[in-house]
């Protein structure tokens, strides 16, 4: 393929564009583009993946990219997709979470080379002049269109701070300063940021006179009808040490049979012709596509050797032939308090591999949890050295979460 549009299409990015036939012909040639990104944490999950792979697809074809972090708007914080006001951090917190998306997006973006690079908007928006900003910004928005906009009309019904009420002129005004500054013609991002992103392209044309376009992906949702990124146990994240690559790796091996093509196509740079033959496949056969699916994507984020090491550690406790030293999640427990005994429902909480006793308590009573690879029979049951093997307690939830308890 020439064109990266077409590239984007056939993978699914695709969700809104305000213009397929000016965003095609821009692409045709050499442009720049930009994707906001918000500091709020200092990792992103697997969720920013989507906007993350469209920016190294558009790298890769050519053109000039911008991931922003937001420093500026996330003292602010975009009231889209949520149901109350997020809570304030420091500025010197938010720094620091840009700092670690930074190097991130890194793994997939070749930051030294001139088509890609990291901007901050705290660099012109913390520094503005509030009154001149409303003078010369705030009078080309209409308050009856912003409220009719979908990220502050669900608000409407929680309440919206006035706070937040800026943030759309203020995401407008990074697409106005990037056109003015870098020749910035594209913003992209989630459909959420679909009204967002359409009143930049509005301001750019009332304030200079110029066109730019605006490109969403979808939300993704799993076929069992999870957002994309979530699971029991919470956020599965790019930092490995709030997500390790192995449970990294765990989380895209046991993808849903019906998602492993879309994911594929939107997660690897394999060819899509390749990918439909490895996805054309039915039954137990469907397992070997999920084995590079997880592969693809762990050894993007966290290097083939990681990658090598999560696939090992999967095989070894999926075939049953033992503990393997690397990859599986370790907890380490004091050995004073092993030697004393521990209740089984505690120590699959306090360890991490379910999200509260409550959830082991359920577990345990579903006839979920194991041992050793042996059920545990009771809530109660007591775990102390006598159930080390080789050194470690092996913690089970369900077919395919496993932890390692050691003491130290």
């Amino acid at each position: 393929m020439t064109n990266v549009f077409d590239e984007l299409k056939q993978r699914g990015f695709i969700e809104q564009c305000s213009s397929e036939e000016n965003v095609r012909d821009l692409f045709s040639g050499s442009t720049t583009c930009y994707i906001g990104f918000d500091p709020t944490a200092d990792s992103l999950h697997c969720g920013s993946l989507v906007p993350i792979m469209a920016l190294a697809h558009m790298q890769r074809y050519g053109h000039r990219v911008i991931a922003l972090l937001g420093g500026g708007t996330a003292m602010i914080g975009d009231p889209s997709g949520k149901t109350e006001m997020r809570k304030m951090i420091s500025a010197e917190q938010i720094d620091s979470n840009g700092k670690a998306l930074a190097a991130q997006i890194g793994r997939f973006l070749d930051f030294s080379r001139e088509t890609a690079v990291v901007m901050d908007n705290a660099e012109w928006l913390r520094s503005l002049n509030y009154i001149e900003f409303l003078r010369d910004i705030g009078r080309h928005f209409s308050v009856n269109k912003m409220l009719a906009a979908e990220s502050y009309r669900q608000r409407l019904e929680t309440g919206l701070n006035f706070i937040e009420f800026n943030y759309m002129l203020l995401q407008s005004y990074d697409f106005l300063h990037l056109y003015r500054e870098e020749d910035c013609r594209v913003q992209m991002g989630g459909n959420d940021q679909w009204g967002n992103i359409l009143a930049g392209t509005d301001l750019i044309r009332r304030v200079e006179g110029g066109e730019a376009e605006a490109l969403t992906f979808p939300l993704l949702t799993t076929a069992g009808g999870q957002k994309m990124g979530k699971t029991e146990g919470g956020a599965i994240w790019l930092d490995s040490s709030r997500t390790s690559p192995y449970e990294y790796y765990q989380y895209w091996i046991n993808t849903d049979d019906r998602d492993v093509e879309k994911f594929m196509l939107l997660f690897t740079f394999l060819p899509p012709d390749k990918i439909r033959e490895i996805c054309g496949v039915e039954g137990a056969d469907i397992r070997a596509a999920k084995e590079r699916l997880a592969y693809e994507v762990t050894a993007l984020l966290h290097g083939k050797e990681d990658a090598d090491k999560a696939r090992g550690a999967a095989k070894a406790l999926f075939s049953g032939e033992g503990t393997p030293d690397d990859g599986v999640p370790t907890y380490r427990i004091e050995a004073g308090v092993l030697r004393e005994g521990v209740p089984a429902f505690v120590l699959l909480a306090d360890s991490g591999l379910v999200s509260s006793r409550s959830e082991a308590r359920r577990l345990i009573k579903q006839g979920g949890a194991y041992i050793n690879d042996e059920r545990i029979e009771s809530f109660d049951q007591n775990i102390t050295v006598s159930d080390l093997r080789e050194g470690a307690v092996l913690l089970r939830a369900g077919k395919k979460r496993y932890m390692k308890v050691m003491p130290g």
